[in-house]
């Protein structure tokens, strides 16, 4: 485990944080995120640089499917979806250990699969890799 060990440590030294550089949502319900093709585009650097891939390998996944009609008698649904995934962080000298992420996603249709799956992919390298995300204010 010495040489994915080595480069997971030189990952964290080169990913020192990164910015909340998104709006999401809108009115009251706003908040500033983290766009996904930011998290991806700086871990995939750090990870080939050093001679690392992730690759999912299990993914458990619920499903909440709720319908209603609203005041103008207009069918409606909502889909929530949660998912835990496991993925196998892979050294090039074949050493390998196994990682997990979870996430939900929400959707009128049929995309809350892949926004739970975006957001678990972004929590695993995240948290895995200690990344600060935005100011922290305490």
């Amino acid at each position: 485990m010495k040489n994915i060990a080595k480069a997971i440590i030189q990952v964290m030294a080169e990913v020192k944080g990164m910015e909340k550089n998104s709006k999401v949502g809108t009115g009251q319900s706003a908040y500033d995120g983290t766009k996904d093709q930011d998290v991806k585009e700086v871990f995939n650097d750090a990870l080939q640089r050093n001679g690392l891939c992730i690759l999912p390998i299990d993914i458990k996944e619920t499903t909440q499917i709720e319908r209603w009609v609203d005041k103008y008698e207009s069918q409606k649904q909502s889909v929530f979806t949660k998912v835990t995934v496991k993925y196998m962080l892979l050294h090039e000298s074949g050493e390998s250990i196994e990682l997990m992420g979870y996430g939900h996603g929400v959707d009128p249709q049929d995309k809350g699969a892949g926004k739970a799956t975006t957001y678990a992919l972004k929590n695993c390298l995240l948290y895995s890799f200690l990344t600060p995300v935005g100011k922290i204010d305490d």
